[in-house]
């Protein structure tokens, strides 16, 4: 029952179902209807519109056309009018506004480029042409307003501003010597470390303005033009600055007809002009040429190089004939000096003559450094070779130091000065070998030759007793020099004490060959008469008065010409003098009076003693004080 009930309600439910669906496909075939009209009457419509659209549509584009026209007018228009500008600035010329100037030649140069990308324009090859040829314009210009600029700020450099930038310890005396040579020895110490001022070659405030204009021309590919302007400018108040110091060009054949006084003061001024030239001018010529040619690096170096070329070719092409002319002894110092300053402007002249284009620059300074140091090691063998051979026949008459060793040992005492540099030159043409015994050894060499010299010397002389006196006064004096001079840290203890022993062994000799011909005659040997006798225990018996008087006349005749040859032989130093006075008074004054003891009272009891007994001891005594001064022939005993 309760089933059936539910059926019918759901067939209740279908039915309405059904007429609502009926219903709804009604409404919707009537809806459709409607919209079927509605499509085919905007269909109509959009028919009918359509012309009108393409008329508007027409009409937009033509308005768009127009303003496009109108814009690419206003551009075209704004480029003559800058074009116009440019042409009035560049009219002008730069010297009243050099800014304004480069600013009319940019403008150029960017309507250029507008005209050359937009060809289509009827009138732009006519335009571009314009433009080109005040660029043109504007260049050649720019080019002059460089080359004047450069002109009136390039000049050439006083001396006196130079000296002023130099340390004071280098700066020229106050004496006026005009040479501007600086103070003290060969070389300073503190030349390496001290300060330097540059010069101001060209005003600061104009560097930027010369920068502008070298930017400019380089961007216009005019860099050979502008090359040859700072080249012809600058290389000109270079050289002229280096004139003013006092520099010259020399050649070789000029050095060597020059007398060596002469020559050895225009060394001296040229160590002083190299140190100047490099400190100053060339560092201050590339710091010049660095702040023109900033951003173009290769411009720069080859700018400087061409600059200086010249200016360095003067002061080294002296240098070099000086180290290619002939050697001699003297040549040594100077020779050093050049080579302690190449040395010393090495790091200066790789720094300041940086890059390729400086290259043959550096290169012609490094091979000065090193036939400088050729020459110099040269010259110093040649100077042992030289010792020697001497062959001076300068006599020393009275057995002094003669002049040969004089000028070796203070040629010796004068190299010490230059250790540091001598020991430089070791290093680069020696064998490896430690340069202080390198050094030691040369200088000992010398030595021996000069004492080897001295042995030849001495046979000159007739008497052997000078002979000896000659070699004990020299070899002292060379022992003494050592002593006193750095020398004797190198030669060492041992070559002293070697020849001090030297010394003391012809000292003895000395007074061995000159005193034991007279010491014989104040001996007993000998004076006994023909009947024979001994005067042993001091007895006098026997002894021949003949023989006796004899004794005595021979001793004051060997003693007179002794003390009137040695008075005029000379011992220099006061030292040595006495104690060479003092040996002969050990030997000589006890034997005689010794023998004037013994033997006088037999003389005085006879005829004249006076005669025989010519002098007392203290008579002796006084007059070998007298031994060794040096005195003419002509001047009278004391």
């Amino acid at each position: 029952m309760a089933v059936d009930s539910r059926m019918d309600l759901l067939s209740e439910r279908a039915v309405l179902m059904r007429a609502s669906l009926q219903k709804s496909q009604t409404i919707t075939d009537n809806v459709v209807s409607i919209l079927g009209s509605f499509d085919s009457r905007l269909s109509a419509l959009e028919t009918a519109m359509r012309p009108t659209q393409i008329r508007t549509h027409a009409i937009r584009k033509a308005h768009e056309n127009i303003d496009r026209t109108l814009k690419a007018a206003e551009v075209i228009l704004s480029q003559f009018d800058l074009l116009r500008q440019a042409e009035t600035k560049v009219l002008k010329g730069p010297h009243e506004d050099l800014e304004s100037y480069l600013d009319a030649i940019a403008q150029l140069r960017k309507i250029i480029r507008y005209f050359m990308s937009n060809k289509s324009f009827k009138s732009s090859d006519g335009v571009l042409n314009h433009a080109n040829s005040l660029l043109a314009k504007a260049q050649s210009k720019l080019e002059e307003e460089f080359k004047q600029l450069l002109a009136s700020y390039s000049k050439a450099v006083e001396p006196d501003r130079l000296f002023d930038g130099l340390p004071n310890s280098l700066r020229p005396s106050s004496d006026g010597d005009g040479g501007g040579k600086p103070h003290g020895g060969h070389h300073n110490d503190d030349a390496e470390t001290a300060a330097y001022t540059l010069p101001i070659l060209i005003p600061s405030r104009v560097l930027p303005l010369l920068h502008d204009l070298a930017q400019q021309m380089v961007q216009a590919g005019h860099q050979q033009q502008l090359l040859q302007i700072y080249r012809e400018t600058r290389s000109f108040v270079l050289e002229e600055s280096l004139r003013k110091l006092g520099v010259e060009k020399l050649s070789k054949e000029d050095v060597q007809r020059m007398q060596w006084e002469v020559l050895e003061a225009k060394i001296g001024n040229w160590i002083h002009f190299m140190r100047i030239a490099v400190k100053l001018l060339f560092a201050g010529e590339r710091q010049v040429c660095d702040q023109i040619f900033r951003g173009f690096d290769s411009l720069s170096d080859q700018c400087f190089a061409e600059v200086t070329v010249s200016s360095v070719s003067m002061l080294l092409s002296f240098g070099d004939a000086i180290a290619r002319s002939k050697r001699s002894p003297e040549k040594l110092f100077v020779l050093l000096d050049m080579y302690e300053i190449m040395r010393e402007l090495h790091t200066e002249i790789e720094t300041i003559f940086k890059g390729k284009a400086c290259l043959e620059i550096r290169d012609s300074a490094t091979g000065l450094t090193k036939r400088l140091a050729q020459t110099a090691q040269e010259t110093f063998g040649d100077f042992e070779e030289a010792v020697e051979k001497d062959a001076t026949k300068t006599a020393v008459l009275d057995g002094t130091v003669h002049p040969l060793t004089s000028y070796v040992i203070n040629y010796v005492k004068f190299l010490f000065d230059y250790q540091t540099t001598l020991k430089q030159l070791f290093l680069e043409f020696g064998n490896g070998d430690d340069s202080n015994s390198q050094l030691a050894s040369v200088t000992m060499r010398i030595m021996q030759a000069l004492q080897n010299n001295l042995d030849g010397k001495s046979k000159q002389y007739k008497d052997p007793a000078l002979t000896h006196l000659f070699l004990m006064n020299n070899i002292h004096y060379m022992v003494r020099s050592v002593r006193r001079s750095e020398a004797k840290d190198l030669l060492g203890d041992d070559w002293v004490q070697r020849h001090r022993r030297i010394v003391q062994q012809h000292a003895n000799q000395y007074k061995r060959v000159a005193w034991t011909k007279i010491l014989q005659c104040s001996s007993a040997q000998g004076l006994t008469s023909s009947g024979g006798g001994s005067l042993e225990g001091g007895n006098s018996s026997g002894v021949s008065r003949g023989l006796l008087k004899e004794r005595f006349k021979m001793f004051n005749m060997q003693f007179d010409e002794l003390h009137q040859r040695q008075s005029q032989w000379t011992v220099p130093d006061t030292e040595l003098r006495e104690s060479l006075r003092l040996a002969v008074a050990e030997v000589l004054l006890p034997a005689y009076r010794s023998f004037l003891k013994r033997f006088g009272p037999l003389v005085e009891s006879g005829k004249n003693p006076q005669k025989y007994i010519k002098y007392t001891a203290e008579d002796l005594e006084r007059l070998l004080g007298e031994l060794f001064e040096g005195k003419s022939m002509n001047e009278p005993r004391r």
